[in-house]
């Protein structure tokens, strides 16, 4: 059974940090691409960073480039989203998903709430 588990959200004042984990399992997760989608509700959802090849390339959309890290450990089948000096404008749901580097399959997360607010 497939799985994949987003955690680590929560709500933070502006400045500060947190660190969202995507934990996998059902698949073989060294052999997929793990991105980072975020959403606000009546906007599409939008690709925060990601790992674009199996050589372990990142991808950072602008708005965080050089505040948000990725990183993941294949020995856990997890990856990591580390969200440093947030702002108020990175309030979203962040999903974590999981695209087969040499195939169509992928899968989903439930996502997690991140609110930055004063």
């Amino acid at each position: 059974q497939v799985q994949v588990v987003e955690s680590g959200g929560g709500l933070v004042q502006p400045g500060g940090s947190l660190t969202l984990s995507c934990a996998a399992s059902g698949f073989t997760f060294s052999m997929y691409a793990i991105n980072w989608y975020r959403q606000v509700p009546g906007k599409e959802r939008e690709l925060v960073a990601g790992f674009t090849s199996v050589d372990g390339n990142k991808y950072y959309a602008n708005s965080v480039w050089g505040r948000f890290t990725i990183s993941r450990d294949n020995a856990k089948n997890t990856a990591y989203l580390q969200m440093n000096n947030l702002r108020l404008e990175d309030t979203a749901v962040y999903y974590c998903h999981a695209q087969k580097f040499t195939g169509p399959q992928n899968y989903w997360g439930q996502g997690t709430q991140v609110t930055v607010s004063a």
